[in-house]
């Protein structure tokens, strides 16, 4: 029997609409309470509910949180959603998950284009974004702390290992003496350095592996 996602294109919600909700609510067919990791918007777990699931939903967002709360508010009063506030790589350290047994566990792993979309949250490169890149609000440090106060030998493994960067060298350079002027804050400082050391015609192609490697350094700086 083919999955039901009538409601999943009914609510309109902020976050992405998962391109392959159809075959995860098929491959998931079976499964009577799924875990799923990265509830985001709530658009898989909601395809799992309407064929019949119990889903147990974690996110570190808590906007992802509130928003698939709100959206699936009628499944949470029948017992049959739970949101969590959580990181998924944390789960056995978490006292709500403690007994719990899931016959299905998914993960859609990524950043969405709502979180994108938000240049508060600092995941672009446009003009004016601020250097954030912090899924939680309160987690430690965000990526303009990486920026300034990584030293420039770390600033190369940054670059080099995260983003195969052959000009890391000069790239972290070039940040440690922009940065002695002035701490960079936004996405146009870091863009500026870049096209310092890449040349002026550098664009999108460039940015988004540089972009890309602060983030996973300051995910990999951030306490849970």
């Amino acid at each position: 029997m083919s999955p039901s996602v009538t409601h999943s294109d009914a609510i309109p919600v902020a976050f992405h609409a998962p391109v392959l909700v159809l075959e995860v609510a098929q491959l998931l067919s079976n499964a009577r309470h799924v875990l799923d990791c990265t509830l985001g918007g709530g658009g898989h777990t909601l395809a799992l509910l309407e064929q019949g699931a119990r889903v147990t939903g974690i996110d570190q967002d808590p906007v992802a949180v509130e928003a698939a709360t709100n959206r699936l508010q009628a499944f949470a009063a029948q017992g049959r959603f739970r949101a969590v506030l959580a990181n998924f790589a944390d789960v056995d350290e978490h006292q709500e998950f403690a007994g719990e047994h899931f016959d299905g566990i998914l993960l859609d792993l990524g950043v969405s284009s709502h979180q994108i979309d938000a240049e508060g949250r600092g995941f672009t490169f446009r003009q004016g974004a601020p250097l954030d890149m912090r899924m939680r609000p309160d987690a430690p440090t965000d990526a303009a702390a990486v920026l300034n106060e990584s030293s420039e030998h770390e600033l190369i493994r940054i670059f080099r290992e995260h983003a195969d960067e052959p000009r890391a060298g000069r790239l972290a350079r070039e940040i440690v003496r922009r940065r002695a002027r002035r701490p960079l804050a936004t996405s146009d400082d870091l863009v500026g350095a870049i096209r310092a050391v890449l040349g002026p015609r550098s664009g999108p192609a460039e940015f988004a592996p540089l972009f890309q490697a602060v983030r996973i350094a300051r995910r990999s700086d951030q306490v849970a």
